[in-house]
């Protein structure tokens, strides 16, 4: 599908985002393991969450709807079926890297597949430490999807020292200890989304870095009983384009705003983002609040690296930031950008060179010579098959002179089916 976007000077109104993906596909797959009910209101209709719930009905959770509920009544850890066919995560990652540690944990028999793009996305980080926890793997190239999984033996508990910044490989790990007599220890120096240990309340030991502990004995897996709050990282859309547009007043309500999800407000504060924060709460495990932005004048900045992983999916909307910052702005130690649906970098690099942006690409990043007065006229960009690309370009085209296309527009539906909509409701 193309979409066309025409400039629009002015930006106002409110928004309320759609719900969280990572927290909507942990809820599921959680409930799963709760023997009995859950209540979830404001799971996400997106095409990934969607698809971990008819994974967790495979593995015997029943679902259904009552009112604005979802209510998941799963099987408990013994319970967990073996499938009768196929697992079909689509384009979920977190859905095919979480599973394989609950499989694992089980000592279920199981095949899980993926659409084109999901079979692209590396598997060996999660292959390695489960195969050491007692399973069998087999996997295309040793390290792509689909994987085929079993475990005969015993599950050994492990110490494992996350290699990388990755929410989605700690996850699977403590997922698979959840059935272990012994505790399994993941040891984290880097911080990285902490979604998994908030809802599950795992215990964690400050030593040498943060150690998040799960186990079969001394776990109890509670009832996923709240509202999943709103995704911060389609909240990131709007607060660029309130931040670069030329008068703009935006509200974005409910937003969850985890610490180890949000580096990007924070990286856009020190940009010089207008943005407040206000009526502040919690649900469930999990911070919330609104947030207010305005136009603003932006100036340059450095990611500190050690950032990455906690605004890795912001990335590319920040790099249109940039482009409207005062100075030469730097994206390094990314690397994980270029296993994404696709490769990130590449991506960023082909939107900012269909505006002839000032920009160099790097192997881990990119440097972009920013300029507040940048004008382009229409561009033609293309999605790559992915969400972010696609909603990052279109926020870009806000700011052309003339009607920019975008092709492969209906990828914003992977996390943000009202996209387009809310895009045109704050037009003025």
């Amino acid at each position: 599908m193309k979409k066309e976007v025409s400039p629009s000077p002015s930006l106002k109104g409110v928004i309320r985002v759609p719900s969280d993906k990572s927290i909507s596909q942990r809820a599921a797959i959680f409930a799963l393991l709760h023997e009995g009910e859950s209540r979830v209101l404001n799971y996400s209709p997106a095409n990934d969450p969607q698809s971990t719930l008819k994974c967790v009905q495979d593995l015997g959770a029943t679902i259904r709807q009552e009112g604005d509920e979802l209510v998941i009544t799963g099987t408990g850890r013994k319970g967990v079926h073996t499938p009768t066919k196929d697992i079909e995560c689509d384009n979920s990652g977190t859905a095919m890297r979480l599973l394989s540690g609950v499989l694992v944990g089980a000592g279920i028999t199981a095949k899980l597949c993926g659409d084109t793009s999901l079979t692209e996305r590396p598997m060996k980080r999660i292959i390695e430490p489960l195969e050491s926890m007692g399973a069998h793997i087999l996997a295309r190239n040793s390290g792509w999807p689909p994987l085929y999984i079993s475990r005969e033996d015993e599950l050994n508990a492990i110490n494992f020292e996350l290699p990388i910044a990755s929410a989605q490989l700690k996850s699977c790990i403590l997922l698979a200890g959840l059935f272990g007599e012994i505790p399994t220890k993941v040891i984290e120096t880097i911080p990285s989304r902490d979604h998994t240990e908030r809802l599950l309340g795992l215990n964690i030991e400050m030593k040498d870095g943060k150690r998040i502990i799960s186990s079969g004995l001394s776990d109890v897996i509670p009832a996923h009983n709240y509202t999943v709050p709103g995704d911060f990282s389609s909240a990131s859309f709007w607060l660029v384009a309130g931040a670069i547009s030329n008068d703009a007043e935006i509200v974005l309500e409910g937003v969850g705003l985890n610490p180890t999800r949000n580096a990007a407000l924070h990286v856009l504060k020190e940009m010089g983002a207008d943005i407040t924060i206000f009526n502040q709460g919690s649900e469930g495990a999990e911070p919330i609040g609104d947030l207010l932005v305005k136009n603003s004048r932006l100036r340059a900045i450095s990611i500190d690296p050690a950032l990455i992983p906690n605004c890795i999916d912001e990335l590319p909307i920040l790099a249109v930031a940039m482009l409207y910052a005062d100075g030469t702005s730097i994206i390094s130690g990314a690397s994980e950008l270029r296993h994404k649906e696709t490769d990130r970098i590449m991506a960023i690099s082909n939107m900012l060179k269909a505006v002839g942006a000032d920009f160099e690409e790097r192997k881990d990043g990119v440097v972009i010579n920013g300029d507040p007065n940048f004008e382009f006229e229409g561009a033609k960009f293309k999605s790559y098959h992915d969400h972010r690309i696609a909603m990052a370009s279109a926020i870009l085209a806000l700011k052309g002179d003339k009607e920019s296309v975008i092709k492969g527009a209906q990828h914003a539906s992977v996390s943000y089916a009202e996209f387009w909509e809310d895009l045109e409701s704050i037009r003025s």
